[in-house]
C-alpha cells in the first residue's frame, strides 16, 4: 500500500491547486520585484554576509570608548544566517561607516531604509543611521558632517522617538512633529521617503506613521508672512470680554465687619495672677460675618473685540528653495554614530534606493518572513520559559506545604509529650 502524501482533509486535487496557487503568488512576487528593480536606482545596500568587514571601518573617534562591533542573528531569528551588525559592549560609543558610490537626490526621491532589532530590551541608547558626504572614516563620530539621520533613540521614559534631521545650508534641522519607535525586543522595518514635491513619509513596518510638508514640519526655510513689527493696537481698541456690572453696588457696611472677633466663650482661667501672668486678653476667633473682600458682579462686556493681532506682512527673510529635498548633494558614506548604555542592538537590510516601492518589495520578500520566524520562536522560547517558571513556582509551593506539614506533625508529637508528662505528675 502507498501512503497517501496529502492531509486526510486536503484531496490531491485540492493540495495540486494551493500548490499552484502558492507558486503563483510567489511567482507573481519575484517579477514584481524584478519590475520594480529594473526602474529603481540602487545606491547602497548591505546585509552584513560574512564579508561585511571588508566594507565597514569602525571608527576610533572616542578612542578608548569606542565599542566593538560584530554580526549575530540574536536570540530569536527567522534565519540563523541572517546576521546583522551588532553592539556588544554596555556604555560605549558605536561609530562605524562604509563608503557609497556618490550620488545625489536630485530630481528624484530618496528612500532609507533599514532594519533595528533591540534585543536587549534597550533601556537608553540610539539606534539611528546616517547618510554623509565623504570623509575620514577612521574619524566618523559626532563631529562628522551629515546630510540626514534617520531613526529610533530611546533613553529611560523622557525620551522615545524617531529622528528625521536634515542639514540644510550648514544647519541640523529636527522634526517637529514627535514619532514614536517601537520599543520591543523584535526586528522591526524603518522607512523614511523624501519625495521632489518637499514632501516626506515615515514608516514603520511598512505602514505609514506620519508624513508632511518639509516647510511646515521643520524649521528650515522662514515662513511666507510674519506679523507687522510696526503694527500698534487701537487706544479704543476693548480686549476686556467681560466688565464689572455698574449697577451692583457694595452693601453698606460691608468694610466694617473684622476678619476676626474675640471669642465671647473664652474665660479668664481661675488660676490667672495678673501680676505675675501680666494682662489677660482673650483669644481672636473667625468672624463667621466676615465675607471678604467685595467685589461687583460680572457682565458681557458689548464692547469687546477680541485680542488685537497685528497684521501678516511679507517676511523681507524669506526665500523660497524649490529643491528644499535635495539634502543629498553628494553622498559618499553610510553610517552609524551612537551611545548605547545598554548594548546588544542589531542593524540590517539597509537599503538607499530611489524608488519606494522597491524597497517595499526588498521588504516583503526577504525582511517580512524573517520577522514572521523570529516571532514564531520567540513565542516558543516565552512559553517554554513560562512553563518553567509554572513548574518552578509549583515546586516550591509544593515544598513549603511540605514543610509546613512537617512542622505541624512535631508540634502534634510535643503536645503528646507534655500530656503524658502532665498525665504522671498527676498520678504521682
Amino acid at each position: 500500500l502507498t501512503k497517501n502524501p496529502f492531509p486526510s482533509n486536503v484531496t490531491p486535487g485540492r493540495a495540486t491547486n494551493m500548490g499552484r496557487s502558492a507558486f503563483s503568488l510567489a511567482l507573481l512576487a519575484l517579477v514584481a520585484l524584478i519590475i520594480a528593480s529594473a526602474s529603481a536606482e540602487v545606491f547602497f545596500e548591505e546585509n552584513f554576509d560574512d564579508t561585511w568587514e571588508s566594507r565597514w571601518v569602525p571608527s576610533t573617534f572616542k578612542s578608548g570608548d569606542e565599542g566593538k562591533w560584530d554580526t549575530t542573528a540574536g536570540k530569536y531569528y527567522g534565519d540563523a544566517n541572517n546576521k546583522g551588525l551588532h553592539t556588544t559592549t554596555d556604555y560605549r560609543w558605536y561609530d562605524i561607516s562604509a563608503k557609497t558610490p556618490a550620488f545625489n537626490n536630485k530630481g528624484k526621491k530618496l528612500v532609507l531604509q533599514y532594519t533595528v532589532k533591540h534585543e536587549q530590551n534597550l533601556d537608553c541608547g540610539g539606534g539611528y543611521i546616517k547618510l554623509a558626504p565623504m570623509s575620514d572614516q577612521a574619524k566618523f563620530g559626532g563631529d562628522s558632517e551629515y546630510s540626514v539621520m534617520f531613526g529610533p533613540d530611546i533613553c529611560g521614559y523622557s525620551t522615545k522617538r524617531v529622528h528625521v534631521i536634515f542639514t540644510y545650508k550648514g544647519k541640523n534641522h529636527l522634526i517637529k512633529k514627535e514619532i514614536k519607535p517601537e520599543t520591543d525586543e523584535k526586528t522591526h522595518i524603518y522607512t523614511l521617503i523624501v519625495n521632489p514635491d518637499n514632501t516626506y513619509e515615515v514608516q514603520i513596518d511598512l505602514k505609514k506613521v506620519e508624513s508632511g510638508s518639509l516647510y511646515e514640519d521643520f524649521d528650515m526655510i522662514p515662513p511666507k508672512t510674519i506679523k507687522d513689527p510696526k503694527g500698534k493696537k487701537p487706544e479704543e481698541w476693548d480686549e476686556r470680554e467681560e466688565i464689572a456690572d455698574p449697577a451692583d453696588v457694595k452693601p453698606a457696611g460691608h468694610d466694617d465687619i473684622p476678619k476676626q472677633i474675640v471669642d465671647p466663650a473664652a474665660a479668664k482661667p481661675e488660676d490667672w495672677d495678673d501680676e505675675s501672668d501680666g494682662e489677660w486678653e482673650a483669644p481672636m476667633m473667625d468672624n463667621p460675618e466676615f465675607k471678604g473682600d467685595w467685589f461687583p458682579k460680572m457682565m458681557k462686556n458689548e464692547a469687546y473685540k477680541g485680542i488685537w493681532v497685528a497684521d501678516d506682512i511679507p517676511n523681507p527673510d524669506f526665500a523660497d528653495d524649490a529643491e528644499l529635498y535635495n539634502f543629498v548633494k553628494d553622498n559618499g558614506l553610510v553610517g552609524f554614530e551612537l551611545w548605547q548604555v545598554k548594548a546588544g542592538t542589531i542593524f540590517d537590510n539597509i537599503l538607499v534606493c530611489d524608488d519606494p516601492a522597491y524597497a517595499k518589495s526588498v521588504a516583503e520578500k526577504t525582511i517580512v518572513p524573517f520577522q514572521e520566524g523570529e516571532k514564531a520562536m520567540k513565542e516558543i522560547a516565552d512559553k517554554e520559559e513560562a512553563d518553567k517558571r509554572k513548574e518552578e513556582d509549583e515546586k516550591r509551593d509544593a515544598a513549603s506545604k511540605s514543610e509546613a506539614s512537617s512542622d505541624d506533625d512535631d508540634d502534634d508529637d510535643e503536645d503528646d509529650e507534655d500530656d503524658a508528662a502532665d498525665k504522671k505528675k498527676s498520678e504521682l
